[in-house]
């Protein structure tokens, strides 16, 4: 079995794909590995607590490594994560798997940063139809909660809901059901990969703006443009 790193981001797409790479048995998952903001203790963009991240790897039973961020720039991570590979390849780890389905530019970033120390990524969930995925999380039993939502598609109400049929079925038509473009990210607290369901609590929710400062020459923004973010606090 081929010496492999997993990068978990405790929602979702992360719980599916790892559930596809443990039924398949190809790959040995040496650990999971988290970018966490160190400033706030929490995973980057999610905003779940470090310590909320640390029960779900227990109760799936893998170690777990941390890879702090600071200042939050791609400088930064790309910086950090090139000394953490370097770090695992000298252990003998030759693959990261990720949990992406369709967005080409973020697995050629992710591409192009592992080929720099030699190392391939695997995407068990890549170009999957996500309406089928989503049906089949719940499916398979896998319970979820709603802990981030961008207001150009969701808002105050979504967040802290948990991931059920009845939520697929009231999403706007313009939002990707397994939140894909970004409309929303997950926490996955129970599931047939966890030994025992990790408990949270629903905390408040909080609103922060999105300030972004663009040049005349910058790209033009795809699909509705995102003012802010909820999110709901998740407690042990």
């Amino acid at each position: 079995m081929k010496k492999t790193l997993f990068c978990w981001s405790g929602g979702k797409d992360s719980s599916l794909a790892l559930y596809y790479v443990l039924q398949q048995k190809e790959y040995d998952i040496v650990a999971l590995f988290t970018t966490i903001n160190e400033n706030f203790k929490r995973v980057s963009m999610h905003g779940v607590r470090e310590e909320l991240i640390e029960q779900q790897a227990k109760s799936i039973g893998l170690p777990w490594h941390k890879m702090y961020v600071r200042e939050g720039s791609n400088a930064e991570y790309e910086r950090n994560m090139e000394a953490f590979l370097k770090e695992q390849k000298a252990k003998g780890v030759e693959h990261v798997i990720f949990g992406d389905i369709f967005l080409e530019d973020l697995r050629a970033y992710r591409d192009n940063n592992l080929a720099k120390v030699g190392m391939k990524g695997v995407y068990p969930l890549w170009k999957k139809n996500t309406t089928e995925l989503a049906h089949e999380f719940i499916k398979l039993g896998f319970k979820t909660v709603l802990c981030c939502t961008s207001d150009a598609y969701l808002g105050e109400k979504e967040v802290g809901q948990l991931y059920t049929e009845d939520l697929l079925t009231h999403l706007p038509s313009n939002v990707d059901p397994c939140g894909e473009n970004g409309e929303f990210h997950t926490f996955c607290f129970d599931g047939p990969i966890f030994k025992e369901p990790v408990k949270i609590t629903l905390g408040e929710k909080i609103y922060k703006p999105l300030e972004i400062k663009m040049t005349k020459d910058h790209p033009p923004i795809k699909g509705p443009m995102a003012k802010g973010f909820w999110f709901i606090d998740l407690n042990q």
